[in-house]
């Protein structure tokens, strides 16, 4: 009785602690609400299947208690709750993933209209390019990486002498804008992670990858590494700062200093 009793508590307290609990996701600063409902959903589900299976587990646990005089039932198949058990499984797997798999199809589907940026990771600093005046972001190659271009960016690229280099600062962007990020690094793998756009991906050594988000509502979120990278990657961290539009533009232009056509040895920048 005192075991079935504890089952039943444990099944209550865990509904009560998810409800009421003070921890909880930071406030969503992007327009991937759709990750926190599928998550919410797996929530749900699992949820519903963790009590009914310790209930079920109390109520055996009473129903069938040791008795003077009772004989166990020996019964070695039962096919009916076989199927039911196969049946019900599989429609709550279902369940589970068919959002994600939407969710995924829009993860991946990066919106016409998104502005391209760069992020790039190293042992322990984040570095960022954005497009200049021209909005066009210049392309990169890691064998271009030196000292007077840690970012590897191609100087024989048109494009590349207005674009924003900011290493170890502050990333800057507009609300409401879509942004695709590219993701490099140049040591190790890290993971571009700011939990309020509740997205994040991989930076993998010789490959490019990417992530797409828009932001929804202005402030300075931290930027961290989910990948462990070392010795130094508690201290990886960085900063995103979302401003309304004309807050950005003025900002932008105040990054002259910053293109890659200053950055660069006066030898290096084509005529």
């Amino acid at each position: 009785m005192a075991v079935a009793l504890v089952l039943v508590l444990v099944a209550v307290g865990s509904v009560l602690f998810h409800l009421v609990s003070p921890w909880w996701w930071t406030p969503i600063a992007s327009n991937w609400r759709y990750i926190d409902n599928t998550i919410i959903i797996t929530f749900w589900i699992t949820g519903a299947v963790f009590v009914a299976v310790v209930l079920f587990m109390a109520y055996c646990v009473y129903r069938f208690r040791h008795q003077a005089g009772r004989q166990a039932h020996y019964e070695p198949e039962n096919k009916r709750l076989e199927w039911w058990l196969t049946l019900v499984t599989a429609v709550g797997v279902a369940a589970m993933l068919t959002p994600g798999l939407f969710v995924w199809r829009q993860f991946i589907t990066v919106p016409d209209d998104a502005t391209d940026i760069e992020v790039v990771g190293q042992q322990w600093q984040w570095s960022f390019r954005l497009p200049g005046p021209d909005g066009k972001l210049a392309t990169s190659d890691a064998r271009l990486i030196s000292p007077d271009n840690p970012l590897g960016i191609n100087k024989d690229d048109p494009k590349s002498q207005d674009d924003v280099v900011i290493e170890g600062g502050e990333l800057h962007l507009p609300v409401g804008k879509p942004v695709k990020a590219l993701l490099r690094s140049v040591d190790v793998i890290h993971d571009f992670y700011v939990p309020e756009l509740r997205a994040k991906m991989d930076l993998v050594p010789g490959q490019v990858s990417y992530i797409w988000f828009t932001p929804t509502r202005t402030g300075s979120f931290d930027i961290l590494c989910a990948e462990l990278c070392g010795v130094g990657h508690p201290q990886m961290r960085g900063t995103l700062v979302i401003q309304e539009q004309s807050d950005y533009q003025a900002w932008l232009q105040h990054q002259a200093a910053r293109s890659f056509a200053h950055l660069s040895p006066a030898s290096d920048v084509p005529d």
